[in-house]
């Protein structure tokens, strides 16, 4: 083993993951890639603390009750008159580096993937700016800022007001429920890749769309697409045995493994008073996929989530996304609506799981992928 796994943090790291059930070759595995993830992990964690390069250029006015503020997005059609062309809407989230104008060039790769299939999408691409990038950029007071990584569940702004990010997709899904701007909108998709998978799992689990859409909920469908998150928000206290079945992980060891965003102690504010039995009921009873690259398989990837929360979850994001859904199948034997697609040959690349058949199928409702 490299010198790196000889050291007594390293030895200290075997123990701890070894007593919460994470088989010893993967624990090994992250060890010896441990010294090489280090130096990835700083740079990625580095370029998050960066001002982002561009700022969207549309602005949406968010107001909930604790204040009100500016959120910058992308639209890729104008939306400030009626659309009696539009009937899906694809609202793409962005990841840890707040890079909007990336995803918005992704979207539109599986938008042109999708051919004849996407005609009539809007997308959206709503970007969680921090405050080192409103001041960067000499922003109004106005815009919306998260610190560097609450926005991924959910947590309030820390300015101009107190507004959870969840509050600001519930504003967009208020727009899009106008039925005098989209008369013949017929489904809304939620796609995050990576960060953006995050934000898409756990607004999945404590968001409140339908109560956005109103009335039109009776014509709107709503859809959930978590494409290779690190983490999950679980709906129980178990976690993977490294055997196939579930067990309560060491608490002592690993305290906080069952707080949110891992669990669903501790919830933020926009969650409100809700009990755990009815947020997992509603999160049951929505459209959700898990799209997931068959080769993201890389316990030491540069921008994977290595706390010890993430760490009982499984050892790399599709053992991570493949242990969840097990998980649910495992605690609901009477059948379980959510989808499984997974993307052979593609790891953590957003591009490609987007523009991928099973991307297709998942966005723009296309044929030729198999789901389980």
């Amino acid at each position: 083993m490299s010198s790196a796994g000889n050291s007594p943090e390293a030895s200290m790291l075997e123990s701890r993951m070894r007593s919460l059930g994470i088989p010893r070759l993967l624990v090994l595995a992250g060890i010896v890639a441990g010294a090489s993830w280090g130096a990835q992990a700083q740079s990625e964690i580095s370029s998050s603390r960066r001002p982002v390069r561009v700022v969207a250029d549309s602005r949406l006015a968010v107001e909930i009750s604790t204040g009100q503020g500016l959120l910058p997005l992308y639209v890729s059609e104008d939306w400030s008159r009626p659309r009696p062309d539009i009937t899906r809407a694809v609202i793409v989230l962005h990841g840890v580096l707040r890079d909007a104008d990336v995803y918005l060039r992704t979207g539109e790769q599986a938008q042109r993937s999708a051919g004849d299939v996407s005609a009539g999408s809007l997308l959206i691409v709503p970007q969680f700016l921090a405050g080192i990038d409103v001041a960067a950029h000499k922003l109004p007071r106005a815009t919306l800022r998260w610190s560097l990584t609450g926005w991924q569940g959910g947590e309030d702004a820390e300015g101009p007001a107190p507004i959870s990010s969840f509050d600001a997709l519930d504003s967009i899904v208020t727009k899009l429920a106008d039925a005098r701007v989209f008369p013949a909108l017929r489904q809304i998709v939620f796609a995050g890749h990576s960060g953006g998978g995050q934000v898409v799992q756990r607004y999945a689990m404590i968001g409140r769309a339908e109560a956005a859409l109103g009335l039109a909920a009776e014509r709107v469908g709503l859809r959930y697409v978590v494409a290779n998150p690190s983490s999950y928000a679980w709906p129980g206290p178990e976690r993977p045995d490294g055997q196939n079945g579930f067990v309560l992980p060491d608490a002592v060891a690993c305290p906080g493994y069952d707080s949110w965003k891992y669990g669903l102690k501790g919830l933020p504010r926009y969650a409100g008073a809700a009990p755990s039995s009815a947020i997992e009921a509603a999160y049951l009873a929505r459209d959700v996929i898990y799209l997931l690259g068959m080769t993201d398989t890389n316990p030491a990837h540069r921008a994977l989530d290595r706390s010890c929360a993430a760490q009982v979850q499984g050892p790399y994001r599709l053992a991570r996304g493949q242990a969840f859904i097990s998980y649910l199948r495992w605690r609901h034997p009477e059948g379980l609506r959510h989808r499984l697609m997974e993307v052979p040959g593609v790891g953590h690349n957003p591009s490609r799981m987007f523009g991928s058949a099973c991307g297709r199928a998942a966005l723009f409702d296309d044929a030729g992928c198999d789901s389980r």
